[in-house]
């Protein structure tokens, strides 16, 4: 089975049943409630919801693939896309699927020249794009000599490039008859860069059915289940979440923006069940709610069951926080890596939340283990060594890249993942950081998320990064990045008193008051701060003592 039969079959089974609902705020007037501003023709910008059935959703997908099909894209050819999330995203990305080429999602946040480097590192001849990307394009437009082809998806299409909607919707309608088997290559996705430029990631059709199988599994989607989908479609956590509305046949609701008001309204209006939040989201609905800028009281959630987080450590205490606010919902954590196809090759559990803190335990179709820099497994709790995952979603290998697959992806199947980890006494995996922002400090390994953990108990800081800066004396010492909440204040002797419990050798010896400046799926943009603070330099080291 491939990824599109599932399509094909939600199409066939319920094709009047709504798929995907598209919403933007930014498009809504106020004094007038979301489905009545749906009915206004006259909206300006476009309708500010939007929405999409099974049929139509196969519709979309069949009409593109016979467009990019009868412009001479082939079973192999590599499609880029490079849109904001909107409710045309997915009917692409499985129209190229359903051509036997490979999909090429790119980050929206990457510069012209960025864009041109996976462009080229992906060999993709083909690229669509929306209006937030037309002058990034035209910087580099005339050296992108290997694109053959550019699909322009939205109003006033630019010279170098064909409407998306004017020609495919003069396209078959009918499924193209290409033969696809689960082995083949279905995706290339890029590495998010927080350890340096991007990667390309080769994945088949059978990891993409795996993922479905392992969200659903782990969530346990069912036909009445709304998700409410807010991080961007391009990178493979989202995608892989929604995947498990898929394999139901679930709707899903696709939020353009994360204020939190617009996030607890799209909950209460399109009647979500399950909702995937990343740390600072959840940190802002929370701070909202304490300072009195939300009414709970404004909004129908009870039928909001699910609130899960992941695409980075997650701080304990916010989900306390979190549950002292919404005790009925249950709490789920999935750690993933976009080598290993996005979440869920670690899960939690929502009958864990006694261990919350921890990642989990391997995950639906996945098997793990914690290894010493021999390789060799360790058992022992509390020990620390670098996690490493397997299972059908591992990559097939990085694209064009046989040193960097060499250097984790084993023999056996077996992916090293870069983070460092341990075992509790029950088995369960706690992450301790990035195996390249372990930092070294007089021989003592530190980890700053555990400092960083610590750190974000202080009420008065909104956001905490921890990284080393290089010192003659100890080889690096660890240095706090703080972002203080709006409106308060925070000084450094104020943090020296907070940090006085913890051990002398964890605390930090400096802190810088600073913005932390984190990627679209909420990772710390670590380089970024070692740019700026020590001028990129990260120092060499071993990572486990």
């Amino acid at each position: 089975m491939i990824i599109t039969d599932f399509l094909e079959r939600n199409a066939r089974l319920h094709p009047t049943e709504v798929a995907l609902v598209e919403i933007n705020p930014a498009l809504h007037p106020e004094h007038v409630t979301w489905r009545e501003y749906n009915l206004i023709e006259s909206a300006p910008g476009g309708k500010y919801r939007r929405e999409m059935t099974w049929r139509d959703f196969d519709i979309k997908a069949n009409r593109f693939a016979n467009l990019l099909l009868s412009r001479g894209v082939k079973k192999g050819d590599k499609v880029a896309v490079l849109l904001m999330n909107c409710l045309e995203w997915l009917p692409i990305y499985f129209g190229i699927l359903k051509t036997g080429a490979l999909a090429v999602p790119m980050n929206y946040r990457y510069t012209a020249d960025e864009i041109k480097y996976c462009l080229d590192l992906s060999d993709s001849t083909t690229l669509i794009f929306g209006p937030e990307f037309v002058g990034r394009i035209e910087q580099i437009v005339d050296s992108l000599t290997d694109i053959k082809r550019m699909f322009y998806v939205g109003a006033d299409t630019p010279c170098f490039a064909d409407s998306y909607d004017e020609y495919a919707g003069y396209c078959s309608s009918v499924a193209p008859a290409i033969e696809l088997t689960e082995d083949d290559d279905a995706a290339i996705y890029f590495s998010s860069g927080t350890t340096g430029f991007p990667k390309a990631i080769l994945h088949t059709h059978k990891g993409l059915v795996a993922s479905c199988q392992t969200e659903q599994n782990h969530h346990s989607q069912g036909r009445e289940d709304v998700f409410l989908c807010i991080p961007p479609l391009y990178h493979t956590g989202a995608k892989m979440h929604w995947f498990g509305s898929l394999l139901a046949c679930s709707r899903a609701v696709l939020l353009r923006g994360v204020k939190p008001e617009w996030v607890l309204r799209a909950v209460s209006d399109e009647h979500a069940t399950i909702v995937w939040l990343l740390v600072p989201w959840v940190q802002d609905i929370l701070d909202s709610i304490e300072r009195g800028d939300i009414k709970l009281e404004n909004f129908n959630l009870a039928q909001w069951r699910l609130m899960h987080v992941g695409a980075q450590p997650v701080p304990p205490s916010l989900i306390k926080r979190w549950k002292q606010v919404f005790p009925h919902h249950d709490y789920d954590t999935n750690y993933g890596l976009s080598e290993s196809l996005g979440p869920g090759c670690v899960h939690l559990g929502i009958e864990n939340i006694h261990k919350v803190g921890a990642i989990g335990k391997a995950g639906y179709l996945w098997e793990t283990k914690i290894v010493d820099e021999t390789g060799t497994e360790i058992k022992e709790s509390e020990k620390v060594g670098e996690l490493a995952v397997k299972g059908v979603g591992v990559m097939k290998r990085y694209y064009k890249n046989p040193k960097a697959t060499e250097e984790i992806l084993k023999g056996d199947g077996w992916l090293l993942t870069g983070d460092m980890a341990k075992y509790d006494g029950d088995g369960f995996i706690y992450l301790v950081d990035r195996k390249k922002d372990v930092i070294i400090t007089g021989g003592e390994n530190l980890y700053p998320v555990q400092i960083e953990d610590y750190l974000r108990r202080n009420n008065k800081l909104k956001d905490v990064a921890v990284i080393g800066l290089p010192d003659d004396r100890l080889g690096e010492i660890a240095a706090a990045i703080v972002e203080v909440k709006p409106g308060m204040t925070c000084t450094e002797t104020e943090l020296e008193e907070f940090c006085a419990e913890m051990p002398r050798y964890k605390r930090p010896k400096k802190f810088i008051f600073d913005v932390v400046p984190r990627n679209p799926t909420g990772k710390i943009e670590k380089p970024k701060l070692r740019e700026k603070y020590c001028g990129g330099r990260l120092v060499e080291k071993q990572t486990t003592k």
